[in-house]
């Protein structure tokens, strides 16, 4: 069966995140709806605030950073943090001259473009000091102060260059896979909210979505936050509902849900069939925050 194959130190994945960091990243979370972040499963939400001014790449790179965060404590041992998975986080935008593409990650990270989540692990650039809410024992809410590693910072500048990131996904991939061919496949996963400036993203996609391991295909799932109208749908399975051109063309760019992610998703509640896509369109921080979690866990951690 495809997607199958053990993830272990020997044999680890890959997972790659696309951040949109255009200067349409500067709008307000308020803007498009989106709930507190404290409201996120388990109530321990990355920002500890509501989303009252705060940008969507503020949002953004605190569910990155909280992903990250959860990913070091998949892989924690009693002996350390164990590679199962090497990780990377490309920001695309630009300037008033040329497009960006390129490595993500802050402090003594920045320019890496995979790394092996024990060094994400032990080289977070900073750590920030939040507050969540947490049961006060007598029916209430209080804050409490907890430590939050930062890795990614939030960015927002110029275009949209979807199509060259999807191409220096490619190139990545290609060659950690030529390292990899036994793996569990790459998990693409790319954030944006809005059309690709640099042309038609559908084709570079393909490409990305071409690249395979003797396990399946590359999985590139998109997140879209949209600026504009339309009901949120998680895992869709259909493009019926979507309100316009663009949300459709990313519905149809997003890799079909193996079999086991279909089941996560039925676990958390979400209609889930055969043909349901790795999507969600106009979410809300708390609907990322979950989608990111099904998408990034794993299904033969050993």
């Amino acid at each position: 069966m495809p997607y199958s194959a053990e993830i272990s130190r020997s044999n680890p994945s890959c997972f790659l995140f696309l951040i949109d960091q255009s200067g349409s990243m500067q709008e307000s979370l308020d803007a498009t709806g989106m709930a507190a972040l404290d409201r996120a499963p388990g109530g321990d939400g990355p920002a500890g605030s509501p989303a009252a001014g705060r940008t969507k790449a503020q949002g953004v790179a605190d569910a990155i950073n909280r992903l990250l965060q959860n990913l070091v404590i998949k892989c924690a041992k009693s002996e350390g943090v164990r590679d199962y998975y090497h990780v990377g986080v490309l920001g695309y935008g630009g300037d008033m001259t040329a497009n960006r593409v390129e490595p993500a990650f802050s402090g003594a990270l920045a320019g890496r473009e995979l790394v092996p989540i024990s060094e994400i692990a032990n080289l977070p650039a900073r750590i920030d000091e939040r507050s969540k809410k947490v049961d006060d024992g007598a029916g209430g809410l209080v804050d409490q102060k907890i430590k939050f590693p930062i890795w990614f910072e939030p960015v927002a500048n110029g275009g949209t260059p979807m199509c060259q990131a999807f191409a220096r996904a490619q190139t990545i991939l290609r060659g950690w896979i030529g390292q990899h061919a036994a793996s569990f496949p790459p998990i693409v996963i790319n954030i944006t909210d809005g059309e690709a400036t640099d042309g038609d993203p559908a084709s570079s996609a393909e490409l990305v979505k071409s690249l395979s391991t003797s396990d399946g295909n590359c999985l590139l799932f998109n997140v879209h936050i949209s600026s504009k109208g339309g009901a949120p749908l998680e895992f869709p399975d259909s493009e019926g509902a979507l309100p316009d051109q663009f949300s459709r063309l990313m519905f149809n760019m997003s890799s079909t849900l193996p079999a086991y992610m279909q089941a996560m998703a039925r676990q958390e509640g979400i209609r889930a069939t055969e043909m349901t896509r790795g999507f969600v369109f106009n979410a809300d921080m708390v609907a990322v925050i979950r989608f990111l979690d099904i998408g990034t866990r794993p299904s033969n951690l050993r």
